[in-house]
């Protein structure tokens, strides 16, 4: 198992799939059998702990999971809680699990998977905030700009591999549910969802629009 710190409040966790079986867990336990993913983050979590250069990250935790070919990547991040919210112990084993399933079933989706996300999420509250999709080429980039109205989102787009990525964030105080599925559903259409991280693709790869990634691309083509 390797473990990354990203920053103060988040670290990454990568572990294969070989290593899962050898602590006693199937792949099939880990994303539909609540206990056992449970059992298995809390034994990571134990031995990120003990590595001297990770501190115990106290309170409630965000938890987004990566299907990756070999394995999984588990990103870690603390939040920040107002003094009227849940306290830190408040986080349930429950709730826990159920980040782990919602976070790691809309990141292992295929490219074209959207139609059916209505079918697992019907709460907004269920449905993460961020995506990132790539793209074979700048064109498909272009085209995908003339049918999405990005006025409502917070987008970014970044030159990693010979690929295009899209990074997406809603504003999930404003957004509908309707509206984020026909959204994603467009998108799907011109790429594809990536199990590679932004944090990943903001560290190695190149910014080529910080920002209105779809109005700055209708300005000029």
């Amino acid at each position: 198992m390797d473990i990354e710190r990203i920053n103060d409040n988040t670290f990454k966790v990568y572990i294969s799939y070989i290593d899962i079986e050898e602590r006693g867990f199937s792949r099939d336990e880990i994303w539909f059998n609540k206990d056992k993913s449970e059992q298995l983050f809390w034994e990571m979590m134990d031995e990120v702990h003990d590595d001297d250069h990770f501190e115990e990250l106290d309170g409630p935790l965000w938890i987004q999971v990566h299907a990756m070919e070999k394995g999984l990547e588990v990103i870690v991040t603390r939040t920040e809680m107002a003094k009227d919210e849940r306290s830190d112990d408040s986080l349930s084993a429950e709730d826990l699990s159920n980040k782990i399933f919602k976070s790691a079933v809309s990141n292992s989706m295929g490219p074209h998977e959207f139609d059916d996300f209505s079918n697992y999420m019907d709460d907004l509250d269920e449905i993460p905030a961020e995506y990132t999709f790539i793209f074979e080429n700048f064109e498909d980039v272009i085209g995908l700009s003339k049918k999405l109205d990005d006025l409502d989102l917070d987008t970014s787009l970044y030159h990693y591999n010979e690929k295009y990525y899209l990074h997406v964030i809603f504003d999930m105080d404003i957004a509908e549910l309707e509206v984020i599925l026909n959204t994603l559903s467009v998108i799907s259409e011109f790429g594809q969802s990536t199990k590679t991280t932004i944090h990943i693709i903001q560290e190695y790869g190149k910014e080529i629009i910080a920002a209105n990634v779809m109005e700055e691309l209708n300005k000029h083509f």
